[in-house]
């Protein structure tokens, strides 16, 4: 170990002992996973090394969360934008993020579910995911939430597709559904749906946007935006996020 790997641990646990857990800590926290590229650009690395480094960082994350009692973390893996990236880029990243999912299904602690549109991914992307989220069904630890194929417009077009699609079904007329519908009727067609909504949003390289992450969920969400590239997040950032949420006052708009 060297002085500063000496240093940043005394720091850490310094950060750690002055978080207060008697305080309300975040139950869902959504994770926007931003900066692979700039950080392996500025490492001298590929892109897809850079997204390699931000696939294992995943673990360390979801690790720091069972310390601190967490029990939904949503992570933003891929955009529907990032679709329209280059194949000699999207191909790659599709399938560090399939091994990414694979490795949470075989960890045995997490409950893997995927929050996105299936249709617009690979049918292969598609397996994994599905296969992923049936094998993890009766795990008890912290339910993941992996966004891949995800954008928030698009979640919400699909909840009222679904709303009326279901409706259809039921014979419900346009009359009859214009008057029960309301804001719980919709986010019972989310992705997300049966969930409570992220308490925290995190989003790392110093971006401070949502860029249409968890559009419906986060209406009353604290943020935290952290200047550090994603793979190079660590625990003393983490904890220093929930220190930030600890002190806040939340008042969901009141």
């Amino acid at each position: 170990m060297n002085l500063r790997d000496l240093v940043y641990g005394l720091y850490a646990r310094r950060v750690e002992r002055r978080l207060d857990h008697t305080q309300v800590l975040p139950k869902h926290i959504g994770v926007v996973l931003d900066g692979n590229r700039r950080w392996a650009k500025a490492s001298g690395g590929t892109t897809e090394q850079g997204h390699k480094a931000g696939a294992s960082k995943i673990q360390e994350l979801l690790g720091w969360c069972v310390e601190t009692d967490v029990e939904v973390v949503t992570l933003w893996l891929l955009s529907t934008d990032n679709l329209d990236r280059p194949d000699e880029e999207l191909i790659p990243l599709l399938g560090i993020i399939e091994n990414a999912v694979r490795d949470l299904a075989a960890d045995g602690r997490w409950r893997v579910h995927h929050v996105g549109t299936l249709d617009l991914l690979p049918s292969r992307t598609q397996t994994v995911l599905k296969e992923a989220e049936q094998a993890t069904d009766g795990n008890a630890g912290i339910l993941v939430n992996v966004a891949v194929g995800y954008g928030g417009r698009q979640e919400i077009a699909d909840a009222v597709r679904s709303l009326l699609l279901d409706h259809a079904h039921k014979g419900t007329s346009f009359e009859d559904l214009a008057e029960i519908v309301d804001t719980d009727l919709i986010a019972s067609h989310l992705y997300t749906r049966g969930q409570p909504d992220p308490d925290l949003v995190i989003r790392t390289s110093g971006e401070q946007r949502l860029s249409g992450f968890m559009l419906w969920q986060s209406a009353h969400s604290e943020y935290y935006f952290c200047e550090v590239f994603w793979p190079a997040f660590r625990k003393v950032d983490f904890l220093r996020a929930l220190r930030d949420y600890a002190a806040r006052h939340r008042r969901y708009g009141v």
